[in-house]
């Protein structure tokens, strides 16, 4: 959400917001995630709240850049010009031709940048700052339980790893898949989950 709300307003008003926003935003990318991370946690303090909205701010600022390039070529198409020739409101405009060709991005920006926020929490929670037990966490439990029985029962640290990655690995390429089905340009037998368009051959020349 923060990302299409960031990514439309600075796409479609261009100008000086765009501008503004987006030096914002090139300020926000040059601190480290980890630094910002174990900053605001601390901060903070730890919990399930604030553990979501650090890491809805973190990754939704800086995915707001891939939905403004996406907004800046939808809004030169003919149907845009159109609407604001007939006296369309911005907020009109946005929400029923911009927002709809965009999704496809957005849909494959959020399956990707997921997998990122699962691995941002479980570090949180392994190094402590993530959200506090009794709640259950990955990364929680590859550092309590996981790492002091390690020998004892290698399988706490076995399970909670090996979900982690499989959860990762799984939306990885669930979020591959969804590009490759979802740009135009890999249409046309060239998307790896399209089938591929047998080639007739040649007829002998005479």
């Amino acid at each position: 959400m923060i990302s299409v709300l960031i990514g439309l307003i600075s796409g479609y008003a261009g100008g000086r917001t765009d501008m503004t926003t987006q030096r914002l935003v090139d300020g926000w990318m040059c601190f480290p995630d980890l630094i910002i991370l174990i900053v605001a946690v601390s901060v903070l303090g730890p919990g399930t709240w604030q553990v979501i909205i650090i890491l809805g701010l973190l990754f939704g600022i800086s995915g707001s850049r891939i939905v403004r390039g996406a907004v800046l070529t939808a809004k030169e198409n003919v149907y845009v010009h159109a609407a604001k020739s007939m006296g369309a409101s911005t907020t009109w405009i946005l929400w029923r031709h911009i927002l709809p060709n965009v999704m496809p991005p957005i849909i494959v920006l959020y399956t990707t940048r997921l997998a990122a926020v699962i691995l941002a929490e479980s570090g949180l929670s392994f190094l402590g700052l993530g959200i506090p037990p009794p709640a259950p966490s990955w990364g929680g439990m590859l550092s309590l339980d996981g790492r002091s029985y390690m020998f004892v029962a290698p399988w706490l640290a076995i399970m909670p790893g090996l979900a982690l990655a499989i959860a990762v690995f799984g939306i990885n390429m669930f979020g591959d898949a969804l590009r490759d089905l979802l740009d135009p340009r890999m249409r046309g037998g060239t998307g790896r989950y399209i089938a591929k368009v047998s080639k007739k051959p040649a007829a002998p020349q005479k």
